[in-house]
């Protein structure tokens, strides 16, 4: 086993990543920007290394800085968390020529499943479903157009160097396709440094369904169960959830087996999501592969009771799964809000400054991870994303309602949350009833709603406050006691 390890990431992830190497004994080591100097993660650390200024391309994609850092404090391991350079590949060889351990998959394994079009070829040679689309879209306006005519009407261009959103465009007549793809091709460029991007049949209702998955390096491969994550923002997740609402035991069993033929096929090795969408009648499609952590992996661990950080490391370390597939429990439900500092009712724009005060809620079976906390700062540098609250119950209503409580319990004061969208979400008819799909926001929510709740809310505060007030005002009227008050110097005489 490591005698220490690096946490190559800040934020929510790296706390998460640091209490779990605390668990297992491992003495674990900080990286920091000049905007972290006092986060968490770094007071959390046995030792810390700053990186540089707060800009990320100076700091926490600084690949240099960070190999500098594990050599100089001896790290044997880096676990790169997600984001910033967790799937990076020329990352994920610099740690295999220092010989330094990188907890993920190898980096020629890494490169070939970032490439979603060879992603698709690996899916497609597993036998595995593939949504219909393109190979590389020409740059010639004539030929990207019969392209697009094969794949058919509506569509969707996807940057072939990354995801999150970043190079993806809906496509719906040929009059918008050019146009489109130049945006995409921009945006792409901007944000992978690979401006290739391809096309894809456009499913309208779709569910994302999801299936985390764990390889070790002997070949033995299995899965936990699916995460569904259908509710997100510009391809961005905000909820996710397992099981899904919309898979029975044998959809998930054929979901399974696709997604192991995949990491079979690939050669994978570590912890991996292999991601699908889920159409109304029932057919599922590849989507890609998630090389790393997710941010929603609490609610496979606590349906699994696996600390899926301490099964990288594991991995990253040598050892075997040491579990079968048909050993494996999943029990009760699992639901997770990811809260972001952001504003829902300014078009989700993001937030930032010192938190003054936050209380976490708690209770049983809800677990809080979260990154900043009251007094730390929420630069503007990065990702909005502050922490999740996460429930479990035996029954999916069990954990919504706790859920639904947390979110409710939870307050921050000195920058704006979205806790507010995540309550209102969690309790909407359509989630509550479990039918709901990728378009879940754009079809039921307004800001109004917020404000409107708000407004609700503090019509019933003042009528409560209003209603103690006339009950204090009643119970201090002097009564007629034959000799006097019952009041001597503010201070109430009980009789």
């Amino acid at each position: 086993m490591f005698k220490k390890v690096l946490v190559a990431n800040r934020g929510e992830i790296a706390v998460r990543v640091i209490r779990t190497l605390h668990e297992m004994g491992i003495p674990s080591v900080a990286v920091f920007s000049d905007a972290d100097r006092e986060a968490q993660h770094v007071r959390l650390a046995e030792e810390a290394f700053r990186l540089g200024p707060p800009p990320s391309t100076e700091s926490y994609l600084r690949i240099d800085r960070i190999l500098e850092a594990a050599r100089k404090t001896g790290a044997q391991a880096i676990h790169p968390g997600y984001g910033f350079l967790a799937e990076n590949p020329e990352f994920a060889q610099a740690c295999e020529e220092e010989g330094i351990t990188f907890l993920g998959p190898p980096s020629q394994v890494m490169a070939a499943l970032g490439d979603k079009l060879e992603a698709r070829k690996i899916a497609l040679q597993a036998g595995a479903p593939v949504i219909p689309g393109s190979k590389e879209v020409p740059l010639e306006p004539g030929p990207a157009v019969k392209e697009a005519e094969k794949v058919g009407f509506p569509l969707i261009i996807k940057a072939a160097g990354g995801g999150g959103g970043k190079g993806m465009r809906v496509v719906r007549d040929e009059a918008d396709l050019l146009s489109s793809l130049d945006l995409a091709r921009s945006e792409a460029q901007g944000a992978f440094n690979n401006p290739t991007v391809y096309m894809e049949r456009y499913l309208e209702r779709p569910r994302h369904v999801e299936m985390q998955m764990l390889a070790d390096a002997r070949g033995e491969v299995v899965w936990l169960g699916e995460r569904d994550c259908s509710i997100q923002r510009r391809h961005q997740k905000l909820i996710e959830e397992s099981p899904s609402p919309a898979v029975d035991p044998e959809l998930r069993e054929r979901m399974g087996d696709a997604a192991l033929k995949i990491m079979r096929g690939a050669g994978y090795v570590g912890a991996g999501t292999v991601e699908f969408l889920l159409d109304e009648d029932g057919s599922f499609y590849f989507l890609e592969v998630n090389a790393r952590l997710q941010v929603e992996h609490p609610v496979t661990e606590w349906i699994t009771g696996l600390d899926l950080v301490r099964e990288q490391v594991r991995i990253g370390a040598g050892e075997p799964l040491g579990m079968e597939q048909d050993k494996i429990r999943r029990r009760g439900w699992a639901i997770e809000a990811r809260v972001c500092a952001e504003d829902p009712e300014a078009d989700f724009m993001p937030s930032s400054g010192l938190i003054t005060g936050m209380r976490l809620p708690n209770g049983p079976f809800l677990r809080c991870d979260f990154g900043p906390l009251a007094g730390d700062e929420v630069p503007v540098y990065y990702d909005s994303l502050m922490g999740k609250i996460i429930a479990w119950g035996w029954t999916r209503e069990e954990a919504r309602r706790r859920l639904l409580r947390g979110l409710q319990e939870f307050r921050v004061a000195g920058i704006v949350s979205n806790t507010p969208f995540l309550a209102w979400a969690v309790d909407s008819p359509a989630f509550r009833e479990g039918k709901f799909d990728t378009g879940f926001i754009g079809k039921h929510f307004k800001p109004e709603v917020l404000t409107a709740e708000e407004d609700l809310k503090t019509l019933a505060a003042l009528v409560a406050a209003y209603k103690a007030f006339e009950d204090r005002k009643k119970l201090r009227e002097p009564k007629d006691t034959g000799g006097g008050s019952l009041w001597r110097l503010g201070v109430r005489r009980w009789r």
